[in-house]
């Protein structure tokens, strides 16, 4: 018998680049997604929450999440104030229904907004109600050498945050075991993001599978401990020559995921109060 958890599986609108949001949707509902995660940034459609309403009501797919604008090149999306950037986050999804906004910790060079970093995303859950996941990064390398982007630091576990982000990639460049680090996060663990790297110093967000980070195990311990936070396939397919290889490539990661989003349980026969037996089954580990 195998034990399937109840979270969803979703698309980030980021796995579609250099298509837009608009492909995300049509392409999570044709191949079996559970939902979508609105990653904000360059894309006019993602900042557009009229849009993002109208894509949800007609592929008939949840928006499970929303990534706040927080890469280099959407430092102006929205607003340049980044404290700003992250409650119009949270004012989409609740507009959305999602229940979790995931940011990154701020850079170093942001220095008000880190400072008061950790407190305003405590105030803002209060406030919305919605979980802010703050996500694992990873230390920039520069002539060998490691440069310190993130503040308080680019390791969210090391913070009072109630609710992390775990992204398989980011793990992998900084040469973190995900696995481990899913361990460790115990309840704090809300959010994860699925793809796979190889240890470089580029964040590779391969189709998991394709790189050295324990994927499966991960899926799989999801699965064991029933698990109900969301899985997000956010990989690259930049390099797909077409639709139709990018669509192949998105096929494949979610394949991946439903097949090791299980866990084994045993089973065993006891006899009811009636007389009749009955199949018990008896969770692995």
């Amino acid at each position: 018998m195998l034990r399937v958890p109840e979270a969803p599986v979703g698309l980030s609108t980021a796995a579609t680049y250099p298509q837009g949001a608009a492909t995300a949707f049509e392409m999570a509902a044709s191949l079996g997604y559970d939902g979508v995660e609105v990653m904000v940034w360059t894309d006019p459609v993602s900042q557009d929450i009229d849009q993002i309403e109208r894509l949800a009501e007609r592929y008939g797919l949840p928006v499970l999440s929303v990534h706040a604008p927080c890469l280099l090149i959407t430092q102006r999306v929205w607003s340049p104030d980044p404290t700003v950037r992250l409650t119009k986050s949270l004012e989409a999804a609740r507009r959305l229904g999602a229940s979790t906004v995931v940011v990154h910790p701020p850079f170093r060079w942001q220095r008000e907004y880190a400072r008061g970093f950790v407190g305003l995303v405590a105030r803002l859950e209060d406030e919305f109600g919605i979980a802010v996941a703050v996500e694992n990064m990873y230390p920039w390398r520069a002539a060998g050498r490691e440069v310190a982007a993130y503040a308080p630091d680019w390791d969210p576990t090391d913070e009072a945050y109630e609710h992390i982000t775990l992204d398989l990639s980011h793990a992998a460049v900084a040469g973190m075991d995900s696995l481990k680090m899913s361990e460790a996060l115990g309840d704090r663990l809300t959010h994860v993001h699925m793809t796979d790297g190889t240890g470089s110093s580029r964040d590779e967000h391969l189709i998991p599978g394709r790189g050295n980070q324990p994927c499966s195990a991960v899926l799989e311990r999801l699965a064991r401990i029933e698990w109900s936070g969301s899985v997000i396939l956010e990989v690259s397919t930049r390099r797909a020559r077409n639709t139709a290889e990018r669509e192949a490539d998105l096929a494949e990661a979610l394949a991946f995921t439903r097949l090791n989003l299980a866990a084994s349980v045993e089973t065993a026969f006891a006899v009811g109060p009636d007389g009749t037996a009955e199949v018990v089954a008896r969770g692995e580990g």
